[in-house]
């Protein structure tokens, strides 16, 4: 009964992160649209099977990956070696995102996109090995207490430059794979990893040293999967038509049954470094057996069939939630409503964001009172907000994304040179949590759908790019903030003290 009464509580909660979007959705179909697409049907049953996917994921996860990831983070911030922690840093990275329902969603649109030169698989390794490689630095960098700054002023240097010299067809799903990577799976374990951390060494702040491990997880691998793209798009392309159809005569070949027998098969293969992950560093390293095995394989079990199911609803769904709804926003050729379109989705999406909630009651307690968990949230929303919308406006006019995105992130080194100290962790994690498992492939699929629908722009060089803006502006519009209300403070102190002395004489 524990367990049903957990599960209806997680379906609750799937539902009710998908309300903003039904909501914003009706409101375009019924009112500026004044139609309803042919497919609703099948629409809005995908979107059940989302709820339900996300559901089972979720109380999964609470069964076996949160409970045993805390555990482990905690025995091993108290043996306090650093070669241990910094190897079980790199192995969370990695297992976390191999499972990541977003970034599995973005992988499997750009492959079929770029007719298989972008291998999905490929791309998921990749970017799991860069975030665990990521969180291994991040840990050595809270342990030691290096600045976070000087961290990530280097780190979009670098970005900034591969950028420049990549190739356009891999920029917008770079950044897109960087912004997908911390979601439901990675943000909690990496943020209580690196609170724990911050909280646990004697001289540490843990919103200063806390904080960060997110935000370095969303900049390498935008830097690895450019680097991927110079390679790839560096040599022949394949046989568009070969590759089509190889993979239709491999699904009739198949069947509808063996082909979901198939992917439930992946799903496995999804989860299983996650599971090898906790056994070694559960039974090897740590030498002790788990608290309740038959609890966490249960957790597994559900993780696993929650990702088959999330999966299923994309397709179902999601997906084509967002094909649809540009394709009709193109066909009343009426701008302001494509572009009211991405920002309310944008708002009122993170606004229901579950883990951009979460962070913000970490850093209001974390900040003793400088910062206010709710007008972070309204801040982030904006920011989203505005970043779609850019973004979407990049679509359709046909801008270069490199131009957009050096230039965005020219502003952010900027700020976070003036910036007070206190935010800037804090800015860049937030800029990696506003993009939840349901938001991505709704935003995903409409700038997919803008691209295919807009005469001479091409799906794989301007489809993608838009969750990258929705990770940008966000750091922005936080950043701003801290440092108008630390001008207002000083300004303030100084009429004060104005004030005193005029008395005084």
């Amino acid at each position: 009964m524990g367990y049903l009464k957990e599960f209806s509580h997680a379906l609750m909660h799937a539902f009710k992160n998908l309300i903003p979007i039904v909501v914003v959705v009706l409101v375009f179909q019924l009112l500026v649209l004044q139609q309803v697409p042919d497919n609703s049907l099948s629409m809005t049953i995908g979107l059940g099977i989302v709820a339900v996917g996300v559901a089972l994921f979720l109380q999964g996860l609470e069964l076996s990956i949160f409970p045993v990831g805390k555990s482990l983070s905690n025995q091993f911030a108290k043996k306090g070696s650093v070669p241990i922690l910094l190897a079980f840093g790199f192995a969370i990275g990695f297992s976390a995102v191999v499972a990541e329902p977003a970034l599995i969603a973005v992988a499997q649109q750009a492959q079929e996109i770029s007719d298989g030169r972008i291998d999905a698989l490929t791309l998921r390794l990749l970017v799991a090995v860069s975030v665990g490689f990521v969180i291994a630095l991040g840990v050595f960098r809270t342990i030691f207490g290096y600045p976070l700054q000087w961290f990530m002023i280097g780190g979009y240097i670098v970005v900034v430059i591969v950028t420049y010299f990549a190739p356009e067809e891999i920029v917008g799903l770079a950044y897109d794979s960087g912004g997908v990577t911390t979601n439901i799976v990675t943000v909690p374990l990496i943020a209580a990893l690196g609170i724990g951390l911050a909280a646990s060494i004697r001289g540490r702040n843990p919103l200063i040293d806390g904080f960060g491990l997110v935000a370095l997880a969303v900049m390498v691998p935008m830097i690895s999967v450019q680097i991927y793209g110079i390679i790839v798009f560096s040599g022949p392309a394949p046989d568009a038509d070969a590759t089509l159809l190889q993979s239709g005569a491999t699904e009739a070949a198949l069947g509808g049954f063996t082909a979901m027998l198939l992917d439930l098969v992946e799903m496995f293969r999804d989860v299983i470094p996650i599971i090898l992950t906790i056994v070694f560093f559960q039974y090897i390293v740590l030498r002790r057996p788990l608290a309740n095995p038959r609890k966490v394989l249960l957790g597994f079990l559900l993780v696993i069939f929650g990702l088959y199911a999330f999966v299923v609803g994309l397709k179902m769904g999601l997906f084509p939630i967002g094909s649809s709804m540009a394709e009709q926003l193109i066909q009343r050729d009426n701008l302001i409503f494509i572009y009211l379109f991405a920002f309310t989705i944008g708002f009122a999406t993170t606004m229901a964001e579950p883990a951009l909630i979460a962070v913000g009651q970490q850093a209001e307690e974390a900040a003793a009172g400088k910062l206010n968990g709710n007008a972070i949230r309204l801040l982030v929303a904006l920011g989203v907000a505005i970043g779609i919308t850019i973004g979407v406006h990049r679509i359709i006019e046909g801008g270069s994304m490199h131009y957009y995105v050096i230039g965005g992130y020219s502003i952010v080194i900027v700020l976070t040179i003036i910036a007070p100290r206190y935010i800037i962790a804090l800015a860049y994690d937030l800029g990696g949590v506003t993009t939840s498992e349901v938001t991505v492939p709704l935003v995903t699929a409409l700038g997919i759908g803008l691209a295919t629908h807009i005469e001479g722009r091409n799906v794989l060089i301007d489809g993608f790019g838009l969750i990258a803006f929705a990770s940008i502006f966000p750091i922005i519009t936080v950043m701003v903030y801290a440092i108008l209300m630390q001008w207002l403070a000083t300004y303030r102190a100084k009429q004060q003290n104005t004030s005193i002395e005029k008395v005084e004489t």
